[in-house]
């Protein structure tokens, strides 16, 4: 995630303004100019996030259209990333910074990788504070899984290290700590040392002047994108050379000159980089759904998704998956424009899908519920690990709902709040208070947005079968490409658009009752992982007449062949020659109580 600063006028040339790279995004594809600044700086554009290539795009032909107001645009970047850059500017002229005074460490390299990463890490830390190697450890793993593992640890294990002064202070950082990443930056006043243990997050964003100890694995877990079968994979795979290089800097300090020479740990052969690591990270652009992007770039009044200029383009089926995707979610008219409900799903910072299913509860009456939802789908989606001991995994239960996974979100949102936010709470049930506290703050901004574009609200009803059934509405409305059907009563999911088997999530609740309960028929799921076992993410179970009622009918007619389509086809026609029986008999009465009415 880059940042985004920008000079307003010369007059407020001291007050710089700062936002992140997707606001920046959704406030020019919101202009038809760049916006008004007079000065606009881009950071860390190496980084390549789907906001800063696209914005380069956009900035870039607002530049050859000499389209008024456009800013100066300066874009910060790594050297390795500089001829790619002047070629897609245009040979715009170059400045280079040269690095402060100080010596980057040595890299020592381990002659093997080594079979378990966390145990590695870990030993070479507490080595660390052993020798009383003064400064700080930054550690990088690939996972937040892994992460969480190292910091149980050395937790564990730093209280009985004899050191002389306070044991060392163990700090996670990565995106699912929310706010409790500020603890990073604190002054401690005690002197502690830090260890800082992260991801590819801390590559080029990160920095404390403290750290004097890198401890690098060399790789990162990133979610790839598979448009055919709308799945993300988790691809575990080496870091780029620019990555690497990055993260050697992080140990020479700032100032380095306070403090003696630190210390780069690489938990890999220097081979590994040198044969498998790419020259750069690779552009997300080209890893993500492309879903957002193509609704910002028709908001944009770009036609063709195509007629844009990419850094790196993404590939064609990519970006036609997304166009058909949004057609079936009806964000686009007949001309392949924006209809009027992709304007209104244009507006909101969530997945189409998910904002889709958000204005569908503003037809239903379920607004209250659907908002708490969508906060809780984006910042806080439930239990990331098993329960630590039988008393967490009873209070976990005590928060599951009947109607499945997105219940029990609002239910866990809602006891929450009752509980006053505590963090204590959250911990002896296993939630992460940090993201829950972000789902909080999110609620009210997209509670602000309705408000502000006019939409309908409603009060909350949570817990009554009206509201039930409204809420699997909604949710169908927006989800019906993420629908998969039980083929054989164990548990094995046959995903409709296409012919992938999953099963339920671990922590799913569902698997979670005492048998023999058994799995729901249909579902609708909020993501489809693939991985060491593929999993469907947050699960409800609904009925396919609901399903049938609320798809587009042409949705239904290409899937894939299987019988699961079959049913759904025949049960349509069923529903079809029921409903026009109704309405002929109930057409019969009226005439028969008109005729009634005449005689006498």
């Amino acid at each position: 995630m880059e940042w985004c600063w920008c000079l307003e006028s010369l007059a407020l040339a001291r007050a710089p303004r700062f936002c992140w790279d997707r606001l920046l995004l959704q406030e020019v594809a919101s202009t038809r100019g760049t916006g008004a600044w007079d000065v606009l700086v881009l950071d860390e554009a190496q980084e390549r996030s789907v906001a800063s290539d696209l914005l380069q795009g956009l900035l870039r032909d607002a530049r050859l259209g000499n389209l008024p107001d456009d800013p100066r645009v300066v874009v910060v970047t790594d050297p390795a990333f500089e001829p790619k850059l002047q070629a897609f500017w245009g040979d715009p002229p170059i400045v280079h910074v040269p690095r402060g005074p100080g010596r980057c460490p040595t890299p020592i390299y381990r002659d093997t990788v080594p079979t378990d990463r966390v145990e590695a890490a870990c030993q070479a830390v507490l080595e660390l504070c052993r020798k009383e190697a003064p400064g700080d450890v930054l550690v990088y793993l690939p996972s937040e899984e892994e992460i969480s593992l190292c910091c149980e640890f050395l937790s564990r294990e730093v209280g009985t290290l004899a050191v002389p002064g306070h044991p060392p202070r163990v700090l996670p950082l990565h995106p699912g700590r929310g706010q409790a990443v500020q603890a990073v930056y604190e002054d401690t006043d005690s002197g502690a040392r830090k260890v800082v243990v992260t991801h590819w997050l801390a590559d080029f964003s990160f920095s404390l002047s403290s750290i004097r100890h890198v401890i690098d694995s060399g790789l990162e877990l990133r979610s790839v994108y598979n448009p055919q079968i709308r799945a993300e994979s988790q691809m575990l795979r080496p870091i780029s050379k620019c990555q690497a290089e990055a993260r050697q800097v992080r140990a020479r300090g700032d100032p380095p000159v306070f403090l003696p020479s630190g210390s780069c740990l690489c938990l890999y052969p220097k081979s590994f980089q040198e044969l498998e690591a790419p020259p750069l990270p690779q552009p997300r652009m080209c890893e993500e759904n492309l879903s957002p992007l193509v609704l910002l770039l028709k908001r944009r009044q770009i036609a063709e998704p195509g007629d844009c200029h990419f850094l790196d383009r993404p590939a064609p089926e990519a970006l036609m998956q997304a166009l058909e995707d949004l057609d079936y979610l009806a964000a686009l008219d007949d001309e392949g424009d924006l209809s009027d409900l992709g304007v209104i799903l244009s507006e909101f910072p969530l997945p189409p899908e998910l904002a889709k299913a958000l204005l569908a509860s503003c037809e239903f009456d379920c607004v209250h519920e659907m908002l708490t939802l969508a906060a809780m789908l984006t910042a806080a989606p439930g239990f990331t690990r098993p329960p630590l001991c039988a008393e967490e995994a009873a209070l976990r239960r005590a928060l599951e709902h009947a109607d499945g996974d997105h219940s029990s979100l609002i239910q866990v949102y809602e006891a929450f709040i009752q509980n006053g936010a505590d963090k204590a709470w959250c911990q002896t049930r296993g939630l992460n208070w940090a993201a829950l506290c972000q789902a909080q703050k999110l609620r009210g901004e997209l509670l602000e947005l309705m408000q502000r574009i006019e939409l309908p609200l409603s009060q909350p009803a949570f817990g009554s079968e009206k509201n039930r059934r409204d809420l699997q509405k909604a949710l169908v409305s927006g989800y019906f490409l993420k629908v998969a059907r039980d083929t054989d009563g164990a548990g094995n999911y046959l995903l409709l658009t296409h012919k992938h088997v999953a099963q339920l999530s671990p922590y799913c609740c569902y698997r979670s009752r005492r048998a023999p309960a058994r799995p729901p028929p249909w579902v609708i799921y909020h993501s489809f992982s693939i991985s060491k076992d593929n999993c469907l993410s947050i699960v409800s179970e609904i009925q396919p007449q609901m399903l049938v009622e609320l798809a587009p009918p042409y949705f239904l007619s290409n899937l894939p062949p299987s019988e699961s389509r079959d049913f759904l086809n025949q049960l349509r026609e069923e529903m079809a020659a029921s409903s026009t029986a109704s309405t002929e008999s109930e057409s019969s009465s009226t005439q028969e109580f008109g005729d009634a009415c005449v005689l006498q």
